[in-house]
């Protein structure tokens, strides 16, 4: 089957894959773009998962003051280089990281730092579970997981905090 660079393009504009990649998930699926995509969203997972371990002590805290300036909050994001820490993706995802923090109010990281007895909704007080307040079809843990798959990098937020004019801390 003869797989055109158009639709090589179109994928890759679509998965944000590489060139290579989207050509043999095209070629797996017969041209069809939407199993091509499913492909490459299960190598990206496989990446992901082979990645988890790897020691991620770079990166960056990005700040984010909301118009306005009543709501802010501070995060620290770390990947494994500085040279992944210094590109625009990864500035970028920490970026709308510390929005996330200031729009959802998050409790904890992960679902491993609620304790047993909470009474809160994980997928609300996790910051990795909430929906993305870009795209509410994935939560924010997908978010990161095709940043990892892009730069080739562990990435892991580390700590956060949240600030409201006139809140004080609990």
């Amino acid at each position: 089957m003869k797989i055109t660079t158009d639709r090589v393009r179109e994928l890759r504009d679509q998965s944000g894959a590489g060139i290579m990649n989207c050509r043999k998930a095209l070629l797996e699926s017969e041209g069809n773009l939407e199993k091509a995509l499913q492909i490459l969203k299960e190598q990206s997972l496989l990446r992901v998962k082979k990645k988890a371990n790897r020691i991620a002590n770079q990166g960056l805290v990005e700040a984010y003051i909301h118009a306005g300036g009543r709501i802010g909050a501070m995060i620290e994001v770390n990947c494994e280089t500085d040279f992944v820490s210094r590109t625009a993706e990864f500035r970028e995802l920490a970026h709308h990281m510390a929005m996330q923090v200031a729009a959802m109010n998050p409790c904890f990281i992960s679902k491993e730092e609620l304790p047993n007895d909470s009474d809160l909704e994980p997928d609300k007080a996790c910051l990795l579970l909430q929906p993305d307040i870009r795209d509410s079809s994935k939560c924010i843990q997908d978010t990161i997981a095709e940043t990892i798959a892009r730069v080739g990098e562990n990435i892991k937020v580390s700590r956060f905090a949240r600030f409201e004019l006139g809140e004080l801390e609990k």
